[in-house]
């Protein structure tokens, strides 16, 4: 069991003064959170979507940080391949360059973005995507482990030519795919890479989806695989603020996560810009993103869309994982009899402060992660 966290680069305000802070506060906290026993932390990439993710360069920030931690896994969750984004060829030199220096840490994971406002900033058609994507996929692991490139594909053409450098692990870091629809699980599974399951998914629906991806993973053919290193890895994004005081925790919790879901809402489906309501009660917080999840169901019905849990799963509400220590382990425990191979916490939403990011960490770190260990280490001997 892996215990890592993920960073959208989220904020309320703004100001290039408080983007700088929050960058920095991202430092300090993943730097904490080395001290006291998570994994990884992994970043997104996001381009234009204001407030929601201003994580749009994760190089930059995953290099940064791994100049300052010895330990944690380094990952990109994920690197956003539309060629004119990011070439096969830079992601390639830039993943070995980031594994090098960081001692072979990294975790390399490969999407195609979620919105046509970052599509169309690099020139493409969100709908057309999909075709590119999958042959940078199968296309930068060849390069990782043959450090040469000679390419005359559909979408990528590249005269013969030497990369370098080569990354430490070999043949390259092991992939991973973000998913969030079942067809994505399908994918990931078939082609033999890690499964980043990236929305609120409550632990009966994560147990589906590890479902449908070992089933993939399992029944794979050689001629799919994507790289050149199997990696069967679920990993489940869990939102999280765990605090001493349980009624302050679901209150700082959901006003966070109903920013994250007004704030993607804004974004992805032309919903209206996202708020804060400090003075309201959690109660008040969970009746609210239950009516936004009924607007969403409602308009989904009337455009005759199917109805997923891509579209719903934002609106779920972790119980336990807003709360205490206590609280916060007995939900992990049902994200791991789901068949959770890694947590990816989520703390930093919208309108959370540092200082309940620094506790929960720090609960974390000294409470949830070490109940885990023994309960591995008992597994073990036994």
């Amino acid at each position: 069991m892996k215990f890592s966290i993920i960073y959208e680069a989220q904020m309320v305000d703004t100001s290039r003064k408080n983007e700088a802070r929050v960058f920095n506060e991202i430092i300090e906290q993943s730097l904490l959170a080395e001290q006291v026993g998570f994994d990884n932390v992994w970043a997104v990439e996001h381009t234009a979507l204001t407030q929601y993710a201003h994580m749009s360069a994760p190089e930059t920030f995953l290099a940064f940080l791994a100049g300052k931690t010895t330990r944690l896994g380094i990952g990109h969750g994920v690197v956003c391949l539309p060629p004119a984004m990011n070439h096969p060829v830079k992601v390639a030199e830039r993943i070995a360059t980031l594994d090098i220096l960081s001692g072979g840490r990294v975790h390399f994971g490969m999407g195609k973005g979620g919105t046509q406002q970052e599509a169309g900033t690099f020139g493409y058609d969100l709908a057309e995507l999909q075709p590119m994507i999958e042959e940078s996929m199968h296309l930068i692991p060849k390069i990782l482990k043959d450090g040469h490139v000679e390419h005359d594909g559909k979408y990528i053409k590249i005269p013969s030519r030497p990369i370098h450098p080569s990354p430490l692990q070999q043949p390259h870091p092991p992939l991973y795919m973000a998913c969030t629809r079942e067809h994505t699980l399908v994918t990931a599974g078939e082609s033999g890479i890690g499964a980043l399951v990236l929305g609120f998914s409550g632990p009966d629906e994560i147990a589906k989806k590890n479902a449908i991806y070992r089933e993939a993973f399992r029944n794979r053919k050689a001629e799919n695989q994507v790289g050149f290193r199997p990696t069967e890895h679920l990993a489940a994004l869990c939102a999280a603020t765990v605090l001493d005081d349980r009624g302050k925790a679901r209150k700082i919790g959901l006003r966070g996560q109903r920013f994250f879901a007004e704030s993607i809402a804004y974004w992805y489906q032309g919903g209206p810009a996202p708020t804060v309501d400090e003075h309201l009660s959690a109660e008040d917080q969970e009746a609210l993103l239950a009516k936004d999840k009924e607007k969403v169901v409602a308009y989904l019905s009337e455009e005759h869309i199917p109805i997923g849990d891509e579209h719903l799963s934002n609106y779920t509400v972790a119980q336990d994982a807003y709360g205490t220590p206590e609280d916060c382990i007995r939900y992990v425990q049902r994200l791991l009899d789901a068949g959770a191979d890694e947590i990816l916490f989520l703390f930093q939403m919208g309108g959370i402060p540092h200082d309940v990011i620094l506790e929960t960490i720090r609960n974390i770190g000294e409470h949830v992660i070490p109940h885990f260990r023994k309960q591995g280490q008992a597994l073990r001997i036994a």
